[in-house]
């Protein structure tokens, strides 16, 4: 009886080793995925402050009043200035069609039933 005790003893120790081995394997890699998807965070972190460094140095207004000169003949650009903005009674909104709804016909599907039994008679 001592023996099966000991043997059922020695398994259970084996299995549970087994399953911490398991385990630690498991948390190993599971920390590996989570250093790579750091490592990517960052590098995504760098890609978008190089980007919003060019979008800063390309929008430069000085830059950007160049640009217009350079191609007015083209573009037609003028700078803003309060005159040429207009005033919001001046905007045409389309008027509101209303439809004719004098002709209409009721449709109710309370007689349902009594339809489709009279259609099928």
């Amino acid at each position: 009886m001592r023996s099966i005790f000991f043997m059922i003893s020695g398994l259970m120790v084996m299995g549970l080793a087994y399953w911490a081995y398991h385990e630690n394997y498991e948390t190993q890699a599971s920390l590996g995925d989570v250093r790579r998807l750091h490592q990517q965070m960052g590098a995504a972190q760098e890609r978008l402050n190089v980007l919003e460094a060019e979008w800063a140095y390309l929008n430069r207004p000085d830059r950007l009043r160049d640009l217009a000169e350079l191609n007015f003949d083209r573009l037609r650009l003028l700078p803003l200035i309060p005159e040429s903005f207009g005033r919001i009674e001046q905007v045409a909104y389309p008027t509101n069609l209303l439809l004719d709804i004098s002709n209409s016909i009721e449709v109710s599907s309370d007689n349902a039933p009594a339809a489709t039994q009279a259609a099928s008679e």
